[in-house]
């Protein structure tokens, strides 16, 4: 893929945003989502979908299951792979953007 629709890709699927797709494939380092993109597909690596504990394959979703993830980083060689994260951390951010108190000044 070039470098002008890698940047148009990144425009698409900005970092921090949420998308929507459908889990296609399951691989032992994590899962293929399709993200209704002919020229790239999301993937959710095993680090990705916790925020603590062990993640095991026997609990990946479904295929076919749909899925809301959060865009976290890209591979921009061959594979053209947009990263996902499930982590509930990750999607709270994404979801709910909390006003954080500014420090009082003295």
């Amino acid at each position: 893929m070039n470098s002008q629709l890698w940047n148009q890709v990144k425009s698409k699927y900005q970092l921090g945003k949420l998308i929507y797709g459908k889990v296609e494939f399951h691989a032992p380092f994590g899962v293929f989502v399709d993200i209704g993109d002919e020229n790239v597909k999301g993937i959710i690596q095993i680090p990705d979908f916790l925020d603590s504990g062990v993640m095991t394959p026997e609990m990946y979703p479904e295929i076919g299951s749909p899925v809301g993830a959060v865009v976290v980083g890209y591979t921009e060689d061959d594979r053209n792979q947009v990263w996902l994260s499930v982590k509930p951390s990750v999607l709270q951010k994404s979801l709910v953007k909390l006003r954080l108190p500014v420090a009082s000044q003295a």
